[in-house]
């Protein structure tokens, strides 16, 4: 009899085993709440009243599983509008809860409130949340790290330990004011003061010395670092003296592992990198400075530091004679280093062959930079002081990008409501010309409009992005929201269809959802439209996007639930009428 018993116990330990292990494995919802705020805050000598998320700057890192929900309820106690973007969340029919200002909502407005509830799903690695409305996100902005679904392993070996290093700017000034003063001059907004590194400049810098932040590391350790660029307007280089870096991810997609030296991010990108503590215990800089490309243009040259500090060389708390070493500084790329920015962008692929579209049904063509507006005669010469009495612009296809007014381009599209956007942009530049050459200054003067561009569900769609040399060729970080894409090639100079298409990286291209457009080159990017919705494609530098680089994607529904935006939630922030908000000219007052 005591066999019987014996198999029938075995078999209740299988089945409560296999009962946790299902548990376990389940995706799980997760709930928060973030409070949009003015906190006190001191950087260089200087407090400063900025807004932040629950008092945190930076704000509250969230981590979730692939597969999980995540539930964030907002509440706008600051004096300004505000939103929330969940920056390379694919947000697979929940377009709602994106969060760029009046394309996908209209804000939170003081005193509001309103829940994000979205999905994580296929996505693994390092990405971040921000503000997406005027320029509250130089403080408003965070990590979010997705891991692998329980039971799930990453494809490299465990990392010992974790840090995530949030690249930032910081302005010795309230943002919205620079911002706000640009546009009513029409001028370059003042540069900021100083890099940050997890909301501190560093050592390097007036009052800076006791915050800079310290990274762990004991010898032996493979750790896995998480940089995020979260800065307002720089690209940036980022480098650990004598260690090298091992890029395994970027904007919440593996990659084939390569080593390198330094990194360089566009503003909106991540590199997840694996570091080893094989060097001489010591404490060495982890150092960031500008990646500059824009010609005759100010620009913020200092340098933001933390420290990777070897365990067997940190000192006691308990003794007052301990003297730390000074750190080793790396030796960081010239700030115009375009041939190493180049290199490392180049550098990345997918971990295996993956299925790009090879049979396109929209083959795009977009001229993205800056121009020149003309003065307006009724203004007076401090409302211009840009080049030569001029107001500065930017746009894609020479049409400067234009917010609406009183409701969201999804609310108008998925209503049907007329007066709001029009769906004409153009597939092509309006005028063919030498793109990076000598520009007619008669090309310098954008048009301005709501514009988007209507995708058929399921279209498979390949997008040229092209500098221009319009007032000066610059390294464009684009960003598209609403999909991750294949970047199949970059290059120098004007695209050419019938030579480039020979460089097309077609078996393992990279899986981004940022692209480092070359300056004066271009870059080549494809995906499938498979998220309904209104997706918001522009310049990840904010002060370009102000100036109106930027346009809609209008993808319809397809067939059936599953390929149908949800409907909108209960609770989305109302639209209300007020004066326009202008991306490009602004030439009218603004509330930002």
């Amino acid at each position: 009899m005591e066999a019987p018993s014996s198999i029938l116990l075995l078999g209740l330990c299988l089945l409560f085993a296999s009962s946790a292990m299902s548990t376990l494995a389940e995706p799980k919802a997760h709930h928060h709440e973030f409070v949009v705020q003015a906190t006190p805050v001191k950087r260089l000598c200087k407090t400063h009243n900025s807004i932040t998320v629950n008092g945190q700057f930076p704000g509250p890192t969230l981590e979730v599983n692939n597969g999980d929900t995540l539930v964030v309820k907002v509440t706008n106690k600051a004096r300004y509008n505000v939103t929330i973007h969940w920056h390379g969340i694919r947000q697979m029919r929940t377009g709602w809860a994106d969060g760029p200002e009046f394309v996908t909502q209209c804000p939170i407005r003081p005193g509001g409130s309103y829940t994000y509830r979205f999905t994580v799903q296929g996505q693994e690695g390092t990405l971040w949340w921000h503000a997406h409305s005027s320029w509250l996100r130089a403080t408003v902005y965070g990590a979010l790290i997705i891991h692998p679904k329980q039971g799930d392993s990453y494809p490299f070996p465990k990392p010992n330990r974790q840090e995530t290093l949030l690249l930032g700017e910081w302005w010795d000034a309230n943002p919205i004011d620079v911002v706000r003063q640009a546009t009513r001059t029409g001028a370059a907004p003042n540069i900021s003061d100083a890099y940050t590194i997890n909301g501190q400049p560093g050592d390097l810098y007036n009052c800076s010395n006791k915050g800079t932040v310290v990274v762990p590391i004991d010898s032996g350790e493979t750790n896995l670092l998480r940089v995020v660029n979260a800065a307002l307007n720089q690209p940036l280089f980022f480098s650990v003296a004598n260690h090298k870096l091992t890029v395994v991810g970027a904007d919440a997609s593996y990659t084939k592992p390569f080593t390198t030296k330094v990194l360089m991010l566009g503003p909106g990108q991540t590199t997840d990198v694996l570091i080893s503590g094989d060097q001489p215990p010591s404490r060495y800089y982890m150092a960031s400075h500008a990646y500059f490309s824009a010609q005759n243009a100010p620009f913020d040259n200092t340098t933001t530091t933390a420290i990777l500090e070897y365990k067997s060389v940190r000192c006691n708390n308990t003794t007052t004679s301990c003297k730390k070493s000074k750190p080793i500084m790396p030796q960081l790329p010239a700030f115009n280093d375009t041939n190493t920015a180049d290199v490392f962008t180049r550098s990345f692929r997918s971990p295996r062959k993956v299925e790009v579209p090879t049979e396109i049904d929209e083959n795009l063509f977009f001229t993205i930079g800056l121009g020149l507006n003309k003065c307006p005669k009724h203004f007076r010469s401090r409302r211009c002081q840009g080049p030569n009495g001029t107001r500065f612009a930017a746009s894609m296809n020479n049409v400067s990008f234009v917010l609406p007014n009183n409701m969201s381009i999804l609310q108008a599209y998925q209503q049907n409501i007329p007066g709001v956007y029009t769906s004409d942009f153009p597939v092509n530049p309006p005028k063919k010309f030498d793109y990076t050459g000598n520009v007619s200054r008669s090309l310098w003067q954008p048009s301005f409009g709501t514009k988007g561009y209507k995708l058929k569900y399921g279209s498979r769609v390949q997008v040229v992005l092209q500098d221009t040399s319009i007032v000066t060729p610059e390294n464009h970080p684009v960003h598209l929201h609403g999909y991750d894409f294949y970047i199949l090639a970059q290059g120098f100079g004007n695209f050419n269809a019938k030579t480039d298409t020979k460089k097309f990286n077609l078996v393992d291209p990279p899986l981004r959802n940022t692209v480092s457009v070359p300056a004066n080159g271009w870059a080549v990017i494809r995906f499938v439209a498979d998220n309904p919705g209104a997706w918001l494609m522009h310049c990840h530098l904010d002060v370009h996007i102000n100036w109106g680089l930027g346009m809609v994607f209008l993808v319809d529904n397809g067939v059936g639930q599953l390929q149908t935006i949800e409907p909108p939630p209960a609770d989305l922030p109302r639209c209300y009428s007020f004066k326009k908000m202008v991306m490009g000219l602004q030439i009218c007052n603004t509330l930002l």
